[in-house]
C-alpha cells in the first residue's frame, strides 16, 4: 500500500481523489482566498504529475483542458498521483488580468518568497506545496492578450526527461527554448522536475481544437510515464511533432490598420508578404515581408498596431514542406466537424 499523498495540510489516502483549497493571501476586504486543487491518488505506484492552468490569470484554455482531463475514465486506474490546478493565478482569473494585483508576472517570480511581494508569496506556495511534491509538470498557456499561437510545446530539450515528455505530448510543434530566470520551468528545473509547456490560442478565448489538442497531448504523456494504460495500436500513420530550429518575430515596420494575408500553421516563405499596414484611408501602404521561410506558430489579432509591435511569430524547419503536410493531418483530427471519434461532450463554438 502506498503512503497517503500530503498537500495544503489535508492527507489524500491512496485510490481516493479529493478536492483542496489551498489557502493564499486573503483580500483586503478580509474576505478568505484559496486556489483549488484536485488529487487523484492511484493505488499503485507511479510518477507524480501535475497540471497547472491560468498562471497568467487570462490565459482560461488550460482550465477547459484540465476540466476534460479530470473527466477521463481512465483515470480511475491511475498508477501514481495527479495534481491538477486549474487556476493558478485566482485574482488574475477573477479580474481577467495576466498579473496579479500587484501587477507583477507570476511566472516571472518562481520559487517566489515567504516574505516578498504578494506575487513571490503566491509564487512560494504553488511552487511548495504543488511543484516541489511532483516529480513531472505541464504547464498550460496561451498568446497574451490579441495575440493567438498555433498549438505547440516548449521545452529544453537538452534535458532526456524533457524531451521524451515533450515528443509524447505530440503537439505538431516543439519549440526548443532555453529557460528564462524566474519562470516555473526554471525553477523546476532547478529542482530536478522535468516540465513542459504547452502554447495554445489566446487569452480570454476558448478554442475548441487548441483544447482537444492539449487533452489528448496530456493523455499521451501520461501514457507515457506509464500512468495510464497505452491504447491500442493505431492504422493512421502516426505524425511526429516537429523541432523549430529557431523562430523569430515580424515587427510592424510602421504604426497603421494591418490587413492579414497568411494564417496560423501556414508555410511562408522568405520575402513573402504576410500583411499591409495602412493609414486609415489607403493612402499609405508598407508590406509585411517574411525575412525567413518557416511556419507562423504565432500572430496578433488586433489589426490597430503600433511601429515595432510583434506581428507573426514564424518558426524555421528543416522541411516545411513536410511540416505543412503534417498540419493538415493535426487539423484534420482535431477538427470536431471530422473527427470520426466518438463524442464525450458537445465541442465548444
Amino acid at each position: 500500500m502506498r503512503n497517503p499523498f500530503e498537500i495544503g495540510g489535508v492527507s489524500v489516502s491512496p485510490g481516493k481523489q479529493v478536492a483542496i483549497d489551498l489557502p493564499i493571501p486573503q483580500l483586503y476586504t478580509h474576505n478568505p482566498m484559496s486556489c483549488p486543487v484536485y488529487v487523484i491518488h492511484g493505488k499503485k505506484p507511479g510518477p507524480t504529475l501535475f497540471l497547472s492552468g491560468a498562471i497568467h490569470g487570462d490565459e482560461i484554455i488550460g482550465v477547459e483542458i484540465i476540466r476534460r482531463v479530470l473527466n477521463v475514465k481512465s483515470l480511475l486506474k491511475l498508477k501514481g498521483t495527479l495534481v491538477a490546478v486549474p487556476v493558478v493565478n485566482i485574482q488574475g482569473f477573477i479580474s481577467h488580468s495576466r498579473y496579479l494585483p500587484d501587477r507583477r508576472d507570476l511566472n516571472r517570480s518562481f520559487p517566489g518568497s515567504v516574505e516578498g511581494s504578494l506575487t513571490a508569496r503566491m509564487a512560494n506556495i504553488f511552487f511548495n506545496e504543488v511543484v516541489a511534491k511532483c516529480t513531472h509538470g505541464i504547464d498550460l498557456h496561451t498568446a497574451a492578450i490579441h495575440r493567438d499561437n498555433f498549438p505547440q510545446i516548449r521545452a529544453n530539450l537538452s534535458d532526456p526527461e524533457i524531451d521524451r515528455m515533450a515528443r509524447a505530448f505530440n503537439a505538431p510543434v516543439i519549440v526548443d527554448s532555453k529557460v528564462a530566470n524566474g519562470t516555473l520551468r526554471s525553477a523546476a528545473s532547478k529542482r530536478g522536475v522535468p516540465v513542459i509547456v504547452y502554447e495554445a490560442g489566446e487569452a480570454l478565448r476558448f478554442d475548441e481544437v487548441a483544447i482537444r489538442a492539449g487533452v489528448k497531448g496530456i493523455l499521451s504523456t501520461m501514457r507515457e510515464l506509464s500512468m495510464i494504460a497505452r491504447l491500442k495500436p493505431s492504422k493512421k500513420k502516426k505524425v511526429e511533432p516537429f523541432v523549430a530550429l529557431s523562430s523569430t518575430w515580424l515587427r510592424a515596420p510602421s504604426s497603421g490598420i494591418l490587413r492579414v494575408n497568411r494564417t496560423l500553421g501556414a508555410k511562408v516563405e522568405k520575402g513573402e508578404t504576410l500583411g499591409i499596414v495602412s493609414d486609415p484611408f489607403g493612402s499609405s501602404e508598407v508590406l509585411v515581408k517574411s525575412q525567413t521561410s518557416g511556419i507562423i506558430i504565432g500572430r496578433t489579432n488586433i489589426p490597430l498596431v503600433n511601429e515595432g509591435e510583434a506581428l507573426f511569430h514564424v518558426a524555421r524547419f528543416k522541411n516545411s514542406e513536410s511540416f505543412a503536410e503534417s498540419v493538415e493531418v493535426f487539423q484534420d483530427e482535431m477538427d470536431p466537424a471530422t473527427d470520426s471519434s466518438p463524442a464525450i461532450e458537445p465541442p465548444i463554438v
